[in-house]
């Protein structure tokens, strides 16, 4: 499918374009005395949407800021990347992390969210107020600064304008987002857990739950994420020992966490789970997958993960005679993945069609990067390889082939694979990086620990 060219912030006028429930949804919204706000939905699906928001700098530099603005529908925010978001009410308050609050004169910030909405209205923000000062989209303020500016003159020497890596992170995009959406937790209220059996319990619990991890939880087997379950890693979270399982259920989220010496898999998805997002995880040294997708599982997407010092990465789709379940099912997402000298399975895929493997970046992988078997359709599409001798390729040990389509990958020191065959349409909307740019993009990006949750 065609992807859709990256959006352009705009900086003078405020333009609405609100599109049909469950399409696409962009807006272009004023800032303030000295900014600009551009704040776009990127997705929008049953109970959840997914908002980007870049602000545009026209103003004196900035060492910090904190963006406002409010909901006129119920919207709610539940997790961010890029910023620090709080929300009080209507009233929603999104601040800097520590290596993006210096803003440069003519220069941007972006981050984004996920959010949830009623269903029949989601209402984009009118107003934006930065550092306490109403936005307009000039230098021109409509109210004095609730903090005097500073009487230091500005500087002769401009100040640098190649900030520490910024990260087009785009929030949840994929398969993921298809079947109803996956919001995880919603809003519902977090957990701190620090303990095996804390854990445990909270991932076992029914009822929608946010739950936080806390410092290393050393702990055995395979815990089960019952639905409707988000489950973030907080600063240096650390599973070692065992792995999570999602048997049956739906709508879960895990992200920013690291995993390591798992005794079976570090993530197991299985018995037809649906609406998965795995997303900004480290994964090394475990025994079996990292994330393994299997048994009728459907809408997923794997994404921002970083795999390193392991052999068996990301199998879809456990055994060659398993099509009764499997067929129609196995749409995954793989992208913006980090495959770190993972050996092989990045991924190995049966039956599903189409599975999509895009903007991942593939580094000396030993064995292979993807392999479609057992008549699977999978996308290869803008990833980055180097120095990986076998790509992608068709069929796998006693698997037969699959089909594979392969366009816009680039090369370092690596051949193009084998193809061949046809792969069904993408459905959803996602916007494709340039691959020349993948490795700078993937290797500044990936992993836990790159994200504020």
């Amino acid at each position: 499918m065609r992807t859709p060219r990256r959006r352009t912030t705009l900086i003078a006028a405020t333009t609405v374009a609100l599109l049909a429930t469950g399409t696409l949804t962009a807006v272009a919204a004023h800032a303030a005395p000295g900014c600009a706000v551009s704040y776009t939905v990127g997705g929008q699906w049953q109970g959840g949407f997914t908002g980007n928001i870049t602000i545009s700098n026209l103003g004196d530099p900035l060492s910090g800021w904190s963006l406002r603005w409010s909901y006129s529908a119920g919207q709610t925010v539940s997790d961010a990347w890029n910023a620090t978001v709080a929300q009080s009410g209507s009233t929603v308050t999104a601040t800097n992390v520590g290596y993006n609050g210096s803003v440069p004169t003519g220069g941007s910030v972006s981050f984004g969210f996920n959010g949830t909405w009623n269903n029949s209205s989601n209402p984009v923000p009118t107003s934006f107020t930065v550092n306490g000062v109403t936005c307009t989209g000039s230098t021109a303020p409509t109210n004095a600064p609730t903090t005097p500016p500073s009487a230091t003159p500005p500087p002769t020497t401009p100040p640098a304008t190649t900030p520490p890596p910024s990260v087009p992170q785009t929030g949840l995009v994929g398969w993921a987002t298809q079947n109803g959406g996956t919001t995880g937790g919603g809003s519902a209220g977090a957990t701190t857990v620090s303990t095996a059996s804390a854990l445990t319990s909270a991932l076992n619990a029914t009822g929608a739950a946010v739950i936080r991890v806390s410092g290393t939880i050393n702990c055995s087997g395979m815990l089960r994420v019952r639905s409707n379950k988000t489950v973030l890693g907080n600063a240096g979270a650390t599973i070692v020992g065992c792995g999570f399982t999602v048997n049956g259920d739906r709508n879960v989220i895990i992200r920013n966490l690291t995993f390591r010496n798992w005794s079976d898999d570090a993530i197991n998805v299985e018995s037809s789970a649906t609406n998965i997002w795995i997303d900004h995880n480290t994964f090394s040294i475990g025994y079996d997958g990292t994330v393994d997708i299997k048994r009728g599982s459907d809408f997923v997407t794997v994404s921002w993960n970083r795999v390193y010092s392991h052999d068996k990465t990301m199998l879809l789709g456990h055994s060659d005679d398993n099509g009764s379940q499997d067929i129609g099912h196995l749409r995954v997402t793989y992208h913006h993945n980090w495959y770190d000298g993972s050996k092989q399975r990045n991924p190995r895929v049966r039956f599903g069609n189409p599975v999509h493997v895009y903007n991942n970046y593939y580094y000396n992988n030993a064995g292979y990067g993807v392999a479609s078997t057992m008549s699977a359709g999978v996308l290869v599409e803008g990833n980055y390889f180097e120095n990986v001798k076998d790509t992608y390729h068709l069929g796998e040990a006693d698997s037969g082939p699959g089909s594979l389509v392969a366009r816009n990958n680039h090369f370092v020191n690596s051949p193009a694979g084998q193809t061949g065959g046809s792969v069904a349409g993408i459905p959803y909307q996602y916007t494709l990086d340039s691959a020349s740019s993948v490795k700078s993009i993937v290797t500044a990006g990936a992993g836990a620990g790159r994200i504020s949750v």
